[in-house]
């Protein structure tokens, strides 16, 4: 594939792509896109996206839980230059409700809004709200039978 400079497989089942700069790849990343261009188009582009620091445990419990109503979210791990766009007053990211008002990652957007962190993603879950706002996006279909 080309533009993918590194894949490696996650012990949660999911994947790591490294990619690098190109222009003929469909997975092109241009480097004259800012972070807060470049955070912004993904959060476009992905029905279902956490953005993360490494290793954050947080977002471990985030991708735990969307995975046990059958969700497997693109995880981005940022940069710690690349986490300030969520901190950053007025920033693109923070246009949205991000992590429960305190700013920060990780971060989670369902259908292009900012849902916010793990405590509000958990309180999605617990009000019974999440399986039909990810329905709303498409990521799930209603699969009972009557």
């Amino acid at each position: 594939m080309q533009g993918v400079r590194h894949y490696v497989p996650l012990s949660d089942g999911g994947v790591r792509l490294e990619l690098t700069p190109t222009t003929t790849s469909p997975l092109a990343i241009s480097v004259a896109e800012s972070t807060e261009m470049r955070i912004q188009r993904l959060i476009y582009e992905n029905p279902v996206i956490i953005f993360s620091r490494s290793s954050c445990c947080m977002c471990h419990v985030m991708k735990l839980l969307l995975s046990t109503v059958g969700v497997h979210p693109t995880v981005i791990e940022l940069e710690e230059d690349e986490i300030g766009v969520f901190t950053v007053q007025g920033s693109a990211a923070t246009n949205h409700h991000v992590n429960g008002g305190g700013g920060g990652v990780p971060a989670l957007y369902i259908g292009g809004t900012s849902v916010g962190g793990l405590e509000s993603l958990v309180a999605l879950h617990l009000s019974g709200h999440l399986v039909a706002k990810l329905m709303e996006v498409g990521v799930l279909r209603n699969t009972m039978v009557f």
